[in-house]
């Protein structure tokens, strides 16, 4: 059956694929956040999310001291479905997990930082612990998951539910050691004009850029709509971004990507009826279905 077809290639590139977490239980433990939260409602759909991911990417790659992490203590150039899995799962378990498991993933990756450790070509020294550098890293995240969902799915969010939205995911990157993370849309906005002058585009950092758009096999289920995915992501990029990255599209090429992603994005939606916040949202009305019987 299509949709179930469809519903299994998705599946097959989140962090559902590494299993070991059950949404569903225990009923009514609402993890981090929440039904009631932004982050239910910002992080609840595959394909802001997956659009907004690929924009996180490119944007937190700019940081030559967080590429150099990524650069010189994982395989992604090798796994990159790997390293999209992991990332989903955290993301996903931080957002919609038990809170047992978003506790277990976000300790997990607090002791992985601790060895992330080295010295970037002009020799100044990093580590993945760094709280600037996590700071750097969520708001790069939050940034592109919050303009994912504001131009595919919750399109007239107010700024005040955006900057409810800033609030709540602060609380992952503190819990993994930022600080001084801004919370509100503004904040945001100030904190990147900040950053710039700190950005590059180097050999790496195209490396990277690269590497996407050549693809992997490992991404062959989904490449029907992967190269749409990372026009979708990169167009969500402030423009300074794309234009840094040469990853600026015409007004036609634009109009295009974003024509072609809303109309994808009904049709996952229509076959995805397993994920992560449909089965969150089961765990909480488990707790509340003896009380109506």
């Amino acid at each position: 059956m299509l949709r179930n077809a469809i519903e299994r290639r998705i599946h097959g590139i989140s962090g559902l694929a590494l299993g070991g977490i059950d949404y569903s239980q225990p009923p009514g433990d609402p993890g981090l956040f929440g039904p009631g939260s932004m982050v239910w409602r910002v992080h609840g759909d595959f394909t802001s999310m997956l659009c907004g991911g690929v924009s996180a990417l490119l944007l937190q790659m700019m940081h030559p001291l967080a590429l150099a992490g990524v650069w010189d203590h994982s395989n992604f150039r090798d796994d990159m479905l790997g390293r999209l899995r992991r990332t989903s799962q955290f993301v996903a378990a931080t957002s919609f997990g038990p809170t047992a498991d978003a506790e277990r993933l976000i300790e997990r990756v607090i002791s992985i930082h601790r060895h992330v450790t080295g010295t970037y070509t002009d020799g100044r020294a990093y580590r993945a612990d760094d709280p600037e550098l996590l700071t750097w890293v969520h708001v790069s995240e939050a940034r592109s998951f919050l303009a994912g969902c504001l131009r595919y799915y919750q399109t007239e969010l107010s700024i005040d539910e955006q900057d409810r939205y800033y609030r709540e995911s602060a609380l992952t990157a503190y819990r993994l050691g930022a600080t001084r993370v801004p919370e509100t849309v503004d904040e945001v906005e100030a904190y990147l004009e900040r950053m710039r002058p700190e950005l590059i585009v180097d050999a790496r950092t195209r490396e990277v850029v690269r590497l996407l758009w050549a693809g992997s096999p490992q991404f062959r289920q989904v490449r029907l709509f992967y190269r749409l995915f990372l026009r979708g992501g990169a167009d969500l990029l402030p423009d300074w971004a794309q234009d840094a990255l040469e990853l600026r599209a015409s007004p036609v090429g634009r109009r295009a990507t974003r024509a072609s992603v809303n109309t994808l994005a009904p049709v996952l939606r229509w076959a995805v009826r397993d994920g992560v916040r449909a089965r969150a949202t089961a765990r909480m009305s488990a707790a509340a279905a003896p009380e109506s019987q």
